[in-house]
């Protein structure tokens, strides 16, 4: 595929720089794994949503890549950082020759994927919001000594699976979790995930979808 693709981004060595960097200053101030990792798995994840949805080829990888490029924002600060990440990530996808059509709908993602600040506002960036909310795991807990007194911690390390499926014939995208309750009891995941399920809500809907929430084999959205 020519121009810019979500493997090209992940072998820059500059980016792959930031990201590490990134992840390094979220570890200080107490934050889950927000790096590599995280961006690959939301890179993948998005592009398998439109994937499966029959969404243009192009539009995939735009996913890819707003979902590797995502969190880089937080190399500059938590806060705003999805519009700083889209500063950033246009710096970069510019440096690398990508179309200027390309870009904007890549940092129009990243600029709209948190949960304070989201609107679904193209196939990419519902893609991203859908992928980025339904990374929850205990591998993103960097102490599990502080799971009982964070409760951010405390959910993710009690989800041991967690996977979007996407039903095309059905036009369902679901969000199914496997949650040890013994760590953590349902109503925590709904404390401090709502509006994170409101938005993925929305964005299922702009791909003309319904959101469906499973945990331990029970639907309850």
């Amino acid at each position: 595929m020519a121009g810019v693709t979500f493997n090209k981004i992940k072998k820059n060595p500059d980016i792959t720089a930031m990201l590490h960097r990134m992840n390094e200053h979220l570890g200080i101030v107490g934050y889950t794994e927000h790096g590599v990792r995280h961006g690959t798995w939301v890179g993948r994840t998005a592009q398998k949503v439109l994937k499966q949805l029959g969404i243009d080829a192009r539009e995939v990888e735009l996913a890819g890549i707003a979902g590797y490029l995502h969190d880089i924002g937080n190399l500059i600060n938590r806060e705003d950082h999805a519009q700083s990440g889209s500063l950033l990530a246009y710096q970069l996808l510019k440096e690398l020759g990508m179309p200027l059509d390309e870009i904007t709908q890549v940092i129009a993602a990243i600029g709209n994927h948190h949960e304070d600040h989201a609107d679904p506002v193209s196939n990419v960036s519902a893609a991203l919001i859908l992928a980025d909310k339904a990374d929850v795991h205990r591998s993103r807990v960097r102490n599990p000594s502080m799971i009982k007194f964070d409760i951010h911690d405390r959910v993710n390390y009690a989800v041991r699976k967690s996977s979007l499926e996407v039903a095309p014939e059905d036009k369902i995208i679901r969000l199914a979790l496997t949650i040890d309750t013994k760590i953590s009891q349902v109503m925590e995941y709904f404390e401090i995930f709502l509006s994170r399920m409101v938005v993925s809500r929305r964005a299922a809907e702009l791909l003309g979808c319904n959101y469906e929430l499973s945990v331990n084999g029970n639907r309850l959205l």
